[in-house]
């Protein structure tokens, strides 16, 4: 499991400082079925502050 999990979206309540990701658990998805890049995945971890 990844130690550090780093996180740019300052809006989210789980960003804290140095862009690190304090939330206990992370869930990601695919918002397109089977995701080839990033840019096909969402973070449903996030809650805005």
């Amino acid at each position: 499991m990844a130690k550090d999990v780093l996180c740019e979206v300052d809006s989210c309540k789980n960003w804290a400082s140095g862009n690190k990701c304090n939330a206990s658990s992370i869930y990601v998805t695919s918002n397109r079925g089977q995701a080839s890049n990033s840019e096909e995945t969402d973070c449903k971890t996030f809650e805005a502050k």
